[in-house]
């Protein structure tokens, strides 16, 4: 393929998973995606597009048909990734009736971190002022910071992280996405899914999905310029128009 295991943080190639069984729902068909080393790659599709899915296949606790996904070089689920891979669900993985410190400090404990860990995650995801509030008094958008800075604490390699800016205000969405951007510099490699398009130009590298599919990989610059399209929305219709065609085309 040309690319060096070591520029490559994720290679997934025919990758297919069907829910429900053999004679399920087909959610990814057979997609085939390389996810760069060092970037912010923004997984951008409407609402049941097979974004979730396509992530739990890489962190390793989907069930898949058939196919591979490799992650950092390693089969996807693998246990040394424990440690390299940091994965945020859409619904907060922490616990309620803990503070912020102490459920950072308990998840510490589990991933062999430090104290000084604790301090930096938390810092990082901007709550500081309020580490000793309890998890069950704040808003949820608070709530998936907190997810967030437990999955940074072991100073994963790769981010995988499904819809983290929902029900963030747009200050909160601008300074997590500039995080972002940090930890990229720093080197670790981010998958980011969203469905709100306007954050793609936040983003290094863009992959569009539609229907499990792989629709566009492209940077943004790229993707408007192949399209003619002012922004990613249009772009994005822009393609699935181009779809519909091409069927009618082929007869």
């Amino acid at each position: 393929m040309g690319h060096h295991a070591a520029d490559v943080a994720i290679r997934i190639e025919a990758l297919r998973v069907v829910r429900g069984g053999r004679r399920g729902v087909v959610v990814l068909p057979g997609l085939d995606l390389l996810v760069p080393a060092g970037q912010v790659v923004g997984l951008l599709g409407p609402s049941g597009s097979g974004k979730t899915t396509l992530m739990r296949a890489i962190v390793g606790v989907q069930t898949v048909e058939s196919g591979t996904v490799e992650v950092l070089g390693l089969p996807a689920g693998h246990p040394d990734l424990r440690r390299r891979v940091g994965y945020v669900t859409q619904a907060p993985s922490v616990y309620g009736d803990l503070t912020i410190t102490e459920n950072l400090r308990y998840f510490a404990a589990v991933a062999h971190a430090g104290p000084g860990d604790v301090d930096r995650a938390i810092e990082d995801v901007d709550l500081a002022r309020m580490a000793g509030r309890r998890v069950d008094r704040l808003s949820g958008g608070e709530r998936s910071r907190v997810s967030l800075a437990v999955a940074l604490l072991a100073s994963p390699d790769l981010l995988v992280l499904d819809e983290p800016t929902v029900g963030l205000d747009p200050v909160l969405r601008r300074d997590l996405w500039d995080l972002f951007g940090r930890l990229a510099e720093r080197g670790t490699s981010l998958l980011v899914s969203s469905h709100v398009m306007d954050e793609a130009t936040r983003c290094d590298r863009l992959v569009l999905l539609r229907d499990g599919e792989v629709i566009a990989d492209a940077t943004l610059p790229d993707l408007l310029e192949e399209t003619g399209a002012p922004d990613v929305e249009h772009a994005f219709l822009e393609l699935v128009d181009h779809q519909r065609r091409r069927p009618e085309e082929d007869r």
